[in-house]
């Protein structure tokens, strides 16, 4: 799997909670498993089930750690500070309630008898309470001191600053946290919502911390799939959001992006189905979102229609694509790059089974190879990798006219005006993003350079004929990629004001040449 993981390209790895978890009395009364593991109750034991050998848990987490750390992979483990598994007033007494019901959770206060939730399982943690902080900061203590992972990635972060009523980013908890001479050093990632009042806090997190940008994921969507008025912040989006994380003093990497994770649709279901398909969860469909801002590019569910199929893998082409060249950091869903399939069902936290396990014997092997060479491609050039936001202001250059560090053309050549951005059908844009303008500088102190590239998307139903920019720009362009041809043909060359012809809903990445 380290073999798998390193020629594919990955630098790190988010774990879904190894904590120790208990199974939902009501999924066991179902003969069904809580394969998720949101439904912790010790938060300093590696999940026992998950050890190969007996009691060995606590060892093998930590060889798995050490071993993925020669392979230069970080380890990042997803963690639920927000509840606990002993769930409503109905739940069983399994540990805090039974040590100290009021220090722990937070309870109504007209009928201490109920628990507030924000969480949507039952209970919230008191975040109020000395005890609550202790509990959670010597977790995190124990996981990076004693296990040696690299980081955290907050499950349902907006209950861990609700003190009180509203989500405050001036909560005891970022206080402690950013105190810490230990936990203020890893990587702190937010999902930054939660399901109260005021819960979606994407872009309102303290500057230490990073989030899951919902809002990438989701205008993403939305834009491939054809949806009205989302040119503009598409733009936004793949340029590092600017507009959420500038503000406060934070880089293109507080953004993690991201098109789909576990909760959800897979890549392959986001465009086969337009419904969601759970009845295997023994809930009559009803769980689950029912917004899933997906498309089955005509047909609902498999089909044997080759043009339906040859759409769906072109989008799912263009999803990665915009993904792994977007600024910020990508986070890819495990199995996209291999096709995976839950068959329409998009909330499987209690499928421990082949519909959720990687059928490593149907392998999309175009897919994954077509992944391997867009990390490549991000990895070898920093372009797509700035720590700084583009501004579109000019840049050094060593000849000739200064530059700007990125600019937004038209499909026809010219540079887009306000009114192009308001158009409420644009489905095309090209962006020029000029290696020249790398702003952050070597240890040595060196400033960085590294070729130009100029990104053409046609989220239309129609093909376009680009136009590349005058020969300022460049004198030559070569395509890179394009998601309508997997094909291993001679590269594509067109000169400055050429054009090049992009086919209906699909990308060309195309590298300047001098």
């Amino acid at each position: 799997m380290i073999e798998y993981l390193r020629k594919l390209g990955i630098t790190a790895i988010e774990l879904m909670p190894v904590h120790q978890f208990v199974n939902d009395h009501r999924l066991i009364e179902r003969r069904l498993r809580n394969y998720w593991g949101y439904n912790t109750i010790g938060f300093f034991a590696p999940h026992q089930a998950y050890a190969s050998i007996g009691r060995q848990q606590v060892q093998e987490f930590r060889a798995m750690v050490k071993a993925l750390h020669a392979a230069g992979i970080e380890v990042i483990l997803d963690v639920v500070y927000n509840h606990t598994a002993e769930g409503n007033h109905l739940g069983p007494t399994l540990s805090f309630r039974g040590i100290d019901n009021a220090e722990y959770y937070r309870l109504n206060e007209k009928d201490p008898t109920f628990y507030v939730d924000y969480t949507g399982t039952g209970n919230s943690l008191n975040m109020r309470s000395p005890h609550s902080l202790q509990l959670i900061m010597d977790s995190l203590r124990y996981w990076v001191n004693e296990m040696h992972v690299d980081g955290f990635r907050f499950d349902l972060a907006a209950t861990l600053a609700r003190e009180f009523y509203e989500v405050d980013r001036l909560a005891s908890f970022f206080e402690v946290v950013q105190q810490d001479p230990v936990v203020s050093t890893v990587k702190l990632i937010a999902e930054p919502w939660d399901v109260g009042p005021g819960g979606y806090q994407v872009g309102n997190f303290p500057p230490l911390w990073t989030e899951w940008n919902g809002r990438f994921r989701d205008t993403t969507r939305d834009f491939w799939h054809g949806a009205p008025a989302t040119l503009a912040e598409f733009a936004s989006r793949l340029c590092g959001s600017a507009d959420l994380y500038q503000d406060d003093g934070r880089r293109p990497v507080a953004s993690i992006n991201f098109v789909t994770c576990h909760d959800g649709f897979t890549l392959s279901d986001l465009v086969s189905y337009n419904q969601k398909h759970n009845e295997a969860n023994t809930e009559d469909n009803r769980d689950g979102e029912n917004h899933n801002r997906s498309w089955n590019c005509g047909v609902e569910g498999p089909t044997d229609n080759p043009e339906i199929l040859a759409l769906r893998a072109r989008q799912r082409r263009n999803f990665m694509a915009t993904l792994l060249l977007a600024q910020g950091v990508p986070m890819i869903s495990h199995g996209d790059e291999l096709g995976r399939t839950q068959r329409g069902n998009n909330n499987a936290y209690c499928q421990d089974s082949e519909l959720t396990w990687v059928d490593w014997d149907n392998v999309d092997e175009q897919m994954l190879d077509y992944t391997r060479r867009l990390v490549a491609l991000r990895t070898r050039h920093r372009t797509f990798r700035r720590r700084r936001f583009l501004t579109g202001r000019p840049v050094r250059r060593e000849a000739g006219t200064p530059l700007p560090d990125a600019q937004w053309f038209a499909f026809d050549g010219r540079p887009m005006a306000e009114d192009d951005w308001e158009c409420d059908f644009g489905r095309s844009v090209a962006l020029f993003i000029n290696g020249d303008g790398i702003r952050e500088r070597s240890p040595r102190g060196e400033l960085h350079t590294d070729d130009s590239f100029l990104l053409c998307f046609n989220a239309s139903e129609i093909m376009l004929e680009f136009v590349m920019p005058a020969a300022e720009y460049g004198e030559k362009w070569q395509v890179e990629f394009d998601t309508s041809n997997t094909s291993d043909d001679d590269p594509v060359v067109v000169a400055a004001g050429g054009k090049i012809a992009v086919p209906a809903r699909s990308l060309a990445v195309l590298i300047r040449k001098v």
